[in-house]
């Protein structure tokens, strides 16, 4: 039984070991291995359609420069899958509630996307911190306000992220009790 609604978001652990390390490694075993036969089996065969169906998906919109983020961004598309599918698992918890694995995996994506940006585009990047048409005595402030939203985005994504989450769960977890009390 919960002391309160909230600890279903704790991390659970067994004789001290966080769990999630567990949940965390064990969708790498779902994961095709490297075998010379082209399909092994009806799961390989699965697993091969879903990356080649990811990995069509994101890069048709892209030119040829783009695809040399198509590795991170598959393998990126398939570990969320995976640990959110972990999540439906009885006993389990979705490490993606958590904050620290929404910020742990915002920040390296936002900032490898704003440098990647500023090397390729410099003027292209740096013209979003300015509005068009906008009056001189306000340029000033206007670039300090955006560079400063610009600085703290995957922190506000993360925690907009993690709240959403949780008040899913939260939502869930109340409705339940009250179902078992009624």
């Amino acid at each position: 039984m919960n002391v309160s609604f909230f600890d279903q978001f704790s991390s659970p652990s067994f004789l001290g070991i966080p769990l999630i390390l567990i949940s965390m490694t064990f969708p790498a075993l779902l994961l095709p291995s490297l075998d010379n036969r082209w399909i092994t089996n009806r799961l390989s065969t699965l697993q091969l359609w879903l990356i080649n169906l990811i990995t069509k998906q994101l890069m048709t919109p892209l030119d040829k420069k783009g695809h040399k983020w198509a590795l991170i961004l598959t393998s990126l598309m398939i570990f969320l899958l995976l640990i959110n599918l972990l999540g439906l698992l009885p006993y389990t918890f979705t490490p993606t509630t958590q904050l620290s694995m929404n910020l742990a995996l915002a920040f390296p994506l936002w900032l490898a996307t704003l440098l990647t940006g500023l090397r390729n585009q410099p003027s292209a990047s740096l013209a979003h911190l300015l509005p068009e048409g906008t009056p001189t005595l306000l340029i000033p402030a206007l670039i300090l306000i955006e560079t400063t939203s610009l600085l703290i985005r995957p922190l506000t994504l993360g925690v907009r992220l993690t709240a959403n989450l949780t008040a899913g769960h939260l939502l869930i977890q109340l409705i339940s009790t009250a179902t078992t009390a009624l």
